[in-house]
């Protein structure tokens, strides 16, 4: 019940910042997140090779996330949390085990360009204390991507959401089944 209520979370801190850039999105690179309907169409419409404007599916993202940060010099914490069944095409969560990593920062950094280069584009960064976290979007995802590895505790993670309507309510239907 704990890891369907910090997935459920996590969900809802990826939302949230996809809508706060909606907000004068003029100032981000890119435009708006939620009127990204131009956007969103290039990318989904083969901007990363071979989709054809077909939906992005968690298992893509999955491998997308894999691939970047295993190339990156990342392994993944097997014990991350697990994305619950009803909602595994709808969200995706990669944790690093960033103390095995031999620079947690710089493989951060290399997982993000990677992305980048496989049509993730990067709508906004922020940090403060030693953290970064990275907001990505391709087609109708959104990504987060922490890197909260400078001090004792290393934790770095890519939380990813299909923002889409029918992801949407499979998460909202997810969310309220955990409030029961």
């Amino acid at each position: 019940m704990r890891k369907l209520t910090w997935v459920a979370a996590a969900a809802g801190v990826v939302l949230l910042v996809a809508g706060c850039g909606s907000e004068g999105g003029g100032a981000d690179k890119g435009g708006s997140s939620s009127g990204g309907s131009s956007a969103a169409g290039a990318d989904s419409a083969g901007g990363s090779g071979g989709s054809d404007g077909e939906r992005l599916t968690g298992a893509a993202v999955t491998a997308e996330l894999t691939a970047a940060a295993t190339g990156a010099g990342f392994a993944q914490d097997a014990s991350g949390e697990q994305i619950p069944a009803e909602v595994k095409d709808c969200m995706v969560s990669w944790t690093a085990d960033a103390e095995k990593a031999a620079d947690p920062a710089k493989s951060y950094t290399d997982t993000v360009a990677a992305l980048n280069k496989g049509g993730w584009t990067e709508e906004r960064s922020s940090g403060q204390g030693g953290s970064v976290i990275k907001s990505l979007k391709k087609s109708s995802w959104q990504l987060q991507a922490s890197n909260h590895s400078q001090g004792p505790l290393k934790l770095v993670m890519f939380v990813a959401v299909d923002s889409g309507p029918e992801c949407a309510a499979a998460i909202a239907e997810e969310n309220a089944k955990a409030k029961q």
